[in-house]
C-alpha cells in the first residue's frame, strides 16, 4: 500500500517536490484516482488499468461503461479521469489566435477605456504580454492615490513572471476625467521602467484613462 512506501517514494510527495513531470503515467493516474481497493494499492490499479487500455492513447477514448468494468473503478473514480481527460484534451486544443494584440497606445486604451473611464477611485491595471504584443492577463494591482511607495515592482513583475510574459503595459484612471500626468504618475512610471530594464521585462507603456481621452507617457517621452 501507499503508507508503506517511503514518503519521500509517493507521488504526492515526489509531485510536490520535484513537480509533475517526475512522475510515470501510472504515477499520475494514482494520484487522480486517490485509492485503491481492499486487496491492491492504488498504483496497483492504475497500473491494471493501464494494461488494459494498452496504455494512454486507448485510455483516453474509453467511455463512462468501459471504465467502471474495471474491477476497483466505480462511478466516481470513472467521473474523474474522464474529468481530467476531458480537460487535457481542451488544453490541448487551446488557440491564441483571439487574444488581443496591442500595437500602439491607442489599442491599450481602447482594451480598458470602458471598464476604467467611470471608476470613482483610482485602479492601476497592469497587463502582461506574450512576445507578439498579445495580452496574456490583466489584473488590478491595487486601487487607490497613485504613489510611489504604493506601487511596488515586486508585485507587478512577480506576476509577469508567473504569466511568462515578455513586457508589461500599465495603466490607471483619473477619475476627474482629466488624464493629464501627475508629478507621481511619472516618477512611477520611471521607476518601473528601470526595474523592467534590470529583470529584462519591458514597461512598453503606462497610460492614463480619463473620459474617453487618454494619455500615454511613452508617448510623452518618459519611457
Amino acid at each position: 500500500m501507499i503508507k508503506d512506501f517511503p514518503k519521500e517514494e509517493r507521488p504526492r510527495e515526489r509531485f510536490i517536490h520535484n513537480g509533475p513531470e517526475s512522475l510515470s503515467n501510472q504515477e499520475l493516474l494514482a494520484l487522480i484516482l486517490r485509492t485503491g481497493t481492499r486487496t491492491e494499492s492504488v498504483l496497483q490499479l492504475s497500473q491494471r488499468l493501464l494494461t488494459h487500455f494498452e496504455g494512454l492513447r486507448m485510455l483516453k477514448e474509453a467511455s463512462l461503461e468501459e471504465l467502471m468494468n474495471i474491477n476497483g473503478i466505480g462511478e466516481a473514480k470513472a467521473i474523474q479521469l474522464l474529468a481530467a481527460v476531458e480537460l487535457g484534451r481542451r488544453i490541448a486544443n487551446l488557440t491564441f489566435d483571439d487574444r488581443y494584440v496591442i500595437r500602439s497606445p491607442e489599442d491599450g486604451a481602447k482594451y480598458v477605456m470602458e471598464d476604467m473611464r467611470f471608476l470613482n477611485q483610482e485602479h492601476f491595471v497592469c497587463l502582461f504580454l506574450n512576445t507578439k504584443n498579445q495580452v496574456l492577463h490583466k489584473q488590478t494591482i491595487f486601487i487607490g492615490s497613485l504613489n510611489a511607495s504604493i506601487v511596488h515592482p515586486r508585485e507587478i513583475f512577480r506576476e509577469a513572471f508567473r504569466r511568462s510574459a515578455a513586457s508589461i503595459i500599465c495603466l490607471h484612471n483619473h477619475p476627474s476625467g482629466d488624464p493629464g500626468p501627475s508629478r507621481e504618475d511619472i516618477e512611477v512610471t520611471k521607476r518601473l521602467a528601470e526595474c523592467g530594464k534590470m529583470i529584462g521585462i519591458e514597461l512598453l507603456d503606462h497610460i492614463i484613462i480619463g473620459d474617453k481621452r487618454y494619455v500615454s507617457l511613452k508617448e510623452k517621452g518618459y519611457l
